[in-house]
């Protein structure tokens, strides 16, 4: 085994390796370090594991939002990440990587993942991630509250810390958040701005436990030494004390375990979740809880101070979709308001008097009945720069000279367009909390908010979202109908079913927002489910729209260039039907599968019996031996005795144009030359070249 030493490595003798596996041992057992793959027998990681082996990415997905381990391993020593990684499944060991498994080389699960990797498009992509990238997904999350000590503009800070020779410009919020001593201290004085530290903490000591609540890293070398006025006990010291007084003794142990590489990483880890989980529970029981809902005509009127006691600075303002149709005719319009809702009544009255330190208070009036519309509503969301400042968005707009900027007696309320407050909810716990649960039902809806806001890890996220649980399954080929030239679905498929999907999405909808987000993701999986549901889209007008869309979207387009999104769509289709037959030579098994059947691919069958030489529909067509299409006929009659053969009981395996195959691999040649076929047919009607 070779340990890292520096810049150094040494290669371990074997009784070092023992052990150090020993002491490893120990400390699992005595509950200090935790296991990074321990076993789990639970029925939610089975089902994980099984959904790996599969490739079912919607399944994959609902057990990662319902938190199984993705790191733990099951009775044989496998992890789904190396379960993924063997099947093949790429897309799944991508979402696994982005979800936090890990991959490191220099462990022995890390190597068995590299290792099994069916291909290299699989090892590659494990390779590209490494430890701060697979392990620690909320890295850029905590890199952003330590920023927050350091950043100049725009300034966020709402009180100054000062200890000896040094000030700290810091945020009420986090502090109340993070410790239970500053929690207690601001409740019962909210409107402090200054505090002053005791001479016998050393700054430097003080300093290091800001950075700990500030989720950054405690630095290798304390400080202290000639020139700084404290030795680096004094420091050891005080930071003893600093972590008591503000009770964080998390703080302490994480200066006696540094020493220690995996204790100090699996610490920090800890710490990170913790905090997360600290600012999440901050964030619903102040920002959430505090939201007001206003008659949209009234929002611009509500006044909250700049002085409150929730420490807000802003206010965001999101406004319900316009519906034209709601009225009092509507059940319970409105007997469910929320308690803070304000009406028309008469104008919002707000006061920093009593308990709350400026959360907005006041009348809040009965509803009318007399209104012929239940008016539309705003929500408010009392929100903090300091967070908002994940945003490319707020962060240009909090640094320029713009009236959203500056700083008056009543929060500025500025509102963010065509965002729902469902959305907007999402998005700020996002910014609070690098955690985001939502559906597939508003998910494309979130991407555009967060492509608006300039939230790129939440857009990722939505896409991500989109393309797994939305990549539910299809009724097979041979479920299809047959109706004269047209291909149907069976009769019990609803109109607008496209499978037993829990949740239908509409893929050109998300087609056309991979396009206006900028999103590959999104595009390469619209080509792809398009791909592997083509039959059902092929004669749709909304696709040749589609086509027509992307066609344009070239511009000065010359009759040489190809369609983007119908050459993603053919490169899948092909790799749908080539995955059949196993990667054993696609066009040959497909070219002999059709010459068993004598046609390359038919659009209808000839009345009568044999099939004569000719084209029809645009498809090639060889001619049937009549004694072929005796014999098919008189199975499917059932025979002589009309009996059924077992293996008809089922119905024939016909291709897609009604035509009875062979078996499967011939049925899949031959729908593969008609789908093509159907592209070519539709690339004429309407008019372009690819």
């Amino acid at each position: 085994m070779v340990v890292a030493n520096g810049d150094t490595k040494t290669l371990l003798r074997k009784d070092q390796l023992e052990e150090s596996l020993r002491e490893e041992k120990k400390l699992i057992e005595n509950g200090r370090l935790k296991e990074d793959n321990p076993l789990d027998l639970s029925e939610g990681f089975r089902k994980l594991c099984e959904a790996c082996r599969r490739g079912d990415l919607k399944s994959c997905q609902e057990m990662i939002t319902d938190g199984v381990n993705i790191n733990a391993r099951d009775q044989f020593d496998y992890s789904p990440l190396i379960l993924a990684s063997l099947c093949g499944h790429y897309e799944v060991v991508r979402l696994l990587l982005e979800s936090g498994a890990l991959c490191e080389r220099d462990t022995f699960q890390g190597e068995r993942c590299l290792y099994n990797a069916l291909n290299n498009h699989i090892r590659n992509l494990l390779l590209s991630y490494d430890y701060s990238k697979s392990t620690d997904p909320l890295q850029p999350f905590a890199a952003h509250i330590t920023s927050l000590l350091t950043r100049d503009t725009p300034q966020t800070s709402d009180i100054l810390v000062t200890a000896v020779g040094e000030s700290f410009r810091l945020h009420k919020f986090i502090l109340s958040a993070r410790s239970p001593h500053f929690r207690k201290k601001l409740s019962a004085a909210p409107e402090s701005t200054s505090w002053k530290i005791p001479p016998a903490i050393p700054p430097q000591a003080f300093g290091i436990a800001i950075r700990y609540v500030y989720l950054g890293e405690i630095p290798t070398e304390l400080g202290g030494g000639a020139g700084t006025g404290f030795s680096e006990d004094d420091i050891i010291e005080g930071i003893d004390k600093i972590s008591k007084h503000l009770e964080i003794r998390s703080l302490w142990d994480a200066i006696l375990e540094s020493d220690d590489r995996r204790l100090s990483r699996q610490r920090r880890t800890e710490e990170v979740e913790k905090g997360r989980s600290q600012l999440e529970a901050w964030f619903k029981d102040n920002v959430v809880r505090h939201k007001v809902i206003v008659d949209t005509d009234k929002a611009d009127e509500v006044k909250w101070d700049s002085n409150n006691g929730i420490f807000a600075d802003v206010l965001l303002r999101a406004d319900e979709p316009v519906d034209e149709d709601s009225s009092d005719d509507s059940p319970d319009a409105s007997i469910d308001s929320p308690p803070n809702t304000l009406t028309n009544a008469e104008p919002p009255a707000r006061t920093t008097s009593g308990p709350l330190n400026g959360i907005p208070i006041g009348p809040a009036a009965l509803p009318s009945h007399t209104r012929s519309k239940t008016p539309r509503k705003s929500t408010l969301y009392p929100a903090h720069r300091a967070m908002l400042l994940r945003s490319d968005f707020f962060s240009t707009m909090f640094s320029s000279a713009f009236r959203e900027a500056q700083q008056m007696a009543h929060l500025q309320i500025i509102p963010i367009h065509s965002c729902s407050p469902r959305v907007l909810e999402i998005v700020l716990a996002f910014l609070y909390t690098e955690k985001a649960d939502f559906g597939l039902d508003i998910a494309v809806e979130v991407l555009f908010a967060a492509d608006l806001l300039f939230v790129e890890r939440l857009k990722q996220k939505a896409a991500t979202v989109i393309s797994t649980l939305g990549n539910g399954t299809m009724p097979a080929a041979s479920d299809l109908e047959v109706v004269g030239r047209d291909i149907q679905a069976p009769q019990d498929w609803e109109e607008g079913d496209r499978g037993d999907e829990e949740e239908v999405i509409d893929i050109y909808e998300v087609v056309r927002a991979g396009w206006a987000t900028r999103v590959p993701r999104l595009e390469e999986f619209g080509a792809r489910y398009l791909a592997y549901r083509l039959e059902y889209y092929i004669d749709e007008e909304d696709f040749a729209d589609l086509i027509r869309e992307s066609a344009s979207r070239i511009r000065g387009r010359q009759e040489t260039d190809s369609i983007e999104l119908l050459d993603d769509v053919r490169y899948y289709l092909s790799e749908r039907f080539r995955l059949r037959f196993e990667e054993a030579g696609l066009e040959e098994l497909m070219d002999e599968g059709a010459e068993e059947l004598g046609v390359k691919a038919t659009d209808v069958k000839q009345e009568g019996g044999a099939e004569e030489d000719g084209v029809r529909g645009g498809f090639e067509v060889r001619a049937v031996p009549e004694e072929v299409v005796i014999e098919t006929r008189e199975r499917e009659e059932g025979g002589e005795n009309g009996a059924v053969p077992q293996h008809l009981n089922g119905g024939a395996i016909r291709t897609l144009d009604g035509e009875i195959a062979g078996d499967e691999f011939a049925s899949d040649a031959i729908n593969y030359q008609i789908l093509l076929g159907k592209i070519d047919q539709l690339l004429e009607k309407l008019k372009l070249d690819a």
